[in-house]
């Protein structure tokens, strides 16, 4: 047996963490939470936390207590620049291109964010499409409902033959439990349970996925 299917994240996931860019969109989604919806300065952290650990993202959260105008916030919080954080990547361009698999991005953003880091990252045209945060509404990772949304989505592949690669063990975690092979990407340290394995050079993600396949035939 073949995997079909990738899904792949997109933030701190296709590009590293370190790079600052998911931590100046979390920035902006407190100055959204002051400015647009008049939050008090000391309430917005803990609340934007309790939010993404509740619901899975701000959005969610905020969506519950807030007249949110989702396609305004999705814009405000990803107005920056991307070139001031991210390059082109032909090594992994060249990893993706190599795969049969059809290729999904899976991700909390929205499709118009995803598009501008493809973009910066020199990987257009490496996915066959983007399932953003409102394509899984009222939903999002790592709700189950979330990955069922994203399997039809994409055809209704078989989860045994579908594999997820993501930067949070909350989401590996859920996708592992809906039986699709799940990668843990990055540095993130995995617990019992989190993941199938672990991905800190995507380089080796063609070997990974190959050991794994001839596993699955043994």
């Amino acid at each position: 047996m073949t995997f079909s299917t990738l899904f792949f994240d997109l933030d701190d996931t296709l590009y590293p963490a370190s790079c600052g860019l998911w931590r100046d969109i979390r920035a902006r989604i407190g100055v959204y939470m002051r400015e647009r919806l008049d939050i008090p300065a000391e309430q917005v952290e803990p609340l934007r936390r309790h939010y993404y650990e509740t619901y899975g993202t701000a959005l969610r959260g905020l969506e519950r207590e807030y007249p949110v105008d989702k396609a305004d916030f999705l814009a405000f919080v990803h107005d920056l620049p991307l070139d001031d954080y991210l390059a082109p990547d032909p090594g992994l361009r060249s990893v993706l291109s190599a795969l049969p698999a059809r290729k999904f991005i899976f991700t909390n953003a929205d499709s118009a964010h995803a598009e501008r880091v493809l973009r910066a990252l020199g990987l257009e045209g490496c996915f066959e499409g983007v399932i953003d945060v409102l394509a899984v509404s009222p939903h999002c990772k790592p709700m189950p409902e979330s990955i069922e949304i994203a399997l039809r989505v994409a055809g209704n592949p078989d989860p045994r033959r579908c594999a997820i690669l993501d930067d949070l063990p909350r989401t590996t975690r859920v996708a592992r439990q809906a039986g699709i092979f799940s990668i843990l990407v990055g540095e993130a340290a995995a617990e019992d349970g989190d993941a199938d394995a672990v991905l800190r050079d995507w380089h080796s993600l063609p070997v990974l996925l190959a050991r794994v396949e001839q596993e699955l035939r043994a």
